[in-house]
């Protein structure tokens, strides 16, 4: 059994743990809204700011022609999400972003409203509560509303797919947040330079199921456990959570050894190989005649310098279990004796 929305084979056995009939369980995980542990439960993912905005923009435009109470739009891992529409009139529509099991999801429930107008293309308009970028470097350019690049094309794609069911040549819509700006305040957007709402984003059309504690009390975190894991990235995030769900799991980045100075008892440290076997040994690469630890691992991966790092870290972990994982989840390097 495969879940559709990070390609990670599950386990049989963690099928078996969670005691759900098989076909129930397939049919729940085919649709991308929930993620098996190993420990055999389950937890459910719910839609992004960006499938929710996609949704709304859809309904608005299908509401010139019709009633609207539900809706299907695409996600960028290839599924279809499937949401319910609360208000409809022509032109108008409103999509309520869905319950998750994310403890601190705090945009669950926001009301996300599209304003749609025949047109002669396809237009898409950030309106109130939708934040405002106002520095440079972020993946929207300064002035402009912060829906991300993807949940952008995203969006784009629904409201095509509208405009081709309608017959029309195109359509411009306006998807605003009514409590936005209110709910921006709660997050980090003030810090990294939006302002005025919340952000549309969302690279898979789903949210997963955890706290990506991306804030500043790691420390606090990290010191409140004995069983923690220290993961390097979301790719970590994601699939620590699913091996050890009876860990605390904290995103560290490259700042392991900060995290281990706050850490004591059962210690995992787990992530892609980029940065675990580099924090290992920094030097790994020199004169090696490689331009990254993936490369190294592609064309040479008896190589002795990979096993070098790894057993450096081993060092550098004062007894922590060092895990190196793969992008799809595949365990590379386990130092569990």
């Amino acid at each position: 059994m495969i879940d559709p929305v990070n390609n990670f084979k599950i386990p049989e056995e963690w099928i078996i743990r969670s005691g759900l009939p098989r076909e129930e369980l397939e049919t729940q995980v085919a649709s991308g809204m929930i993620v098996v542990l190993s420990d055999g439960s389950v937890l459910k993912r719910g839609y992004t700011t960006g499938t929710t905005a996609s949704a709304a923009a859809k309904a608005a435009v299908l509401s010139l022609k019709k009633k609207v109470d539900r809706v299907s739009v695409p996600t960028p891992v290839g599924l279809r999400a499937q949401l319910d529409v609360s208000e409809s009139s022509p032109g108008h529509a409103v999509v309520k972003k869905i319950q998750n099991d994310h403890e601190s999801d705090i945009t669950r429930g926001l009301e996300f409203v599209g304003e749609a107008r025949e047109a002669e293309e396809v237009r898409i308009y950030g309106g109130n509560g939708i934040g405002i970028v106002r520095r440079d470097g972020l993946q929207v350019p300064k002035g402009q509303p912060a829906i991300n690049p993807k949940p952008m094309e995203q969006i784009k794609a629904a409201v095509q797919e509208a405009v081709e069911e309608l017959g029309l040549k195109g359509a411009e819509v306006t998807i605003s947040i009514p409590d936005g700006e209110r709910v921006g305040k709660e997050t980090l957007n003030s810090r990294i330079g939006v302002e005025g709402g919340i952000s549309v984003l969302g690279s898979t059309g789903f949210v997963e199921p955890w706290n990506d504690h991306l804030g500043e009390t790691k420390g606090d975190l990290i010191r409140c456990t004995d069983r923690v894991v220290l993961t390097t990235g979301r790719i970590g995030m994601r699939y620590s959570h699913m091996l050890f769900p009876d860990y605390t799991v904290v995103m560290v980045g490259s700042r392991i050894s900060e995290g281990l100075d706050h850490a004591s008892g059962d210690i995992i440290i787990f992530g892609l190989p980029g940065l675990v076997l580099k924090w290992g040994n920094p030097g790994m690469l020199e004169d090696s005649g490689y331009v990254t630890v993936v490369e190294m691992l592609e064309k040479a991966p008896e190589h002795e310098r990979l096993k070098e790092a790894f057993e450096m870290a081993i060092g550098k972990g004062k007894g922590a279990r060092i895990i190196v994982i793969d992008r799809d989840g595949s365990i590379l390097m386990d130092g569990k004796s």
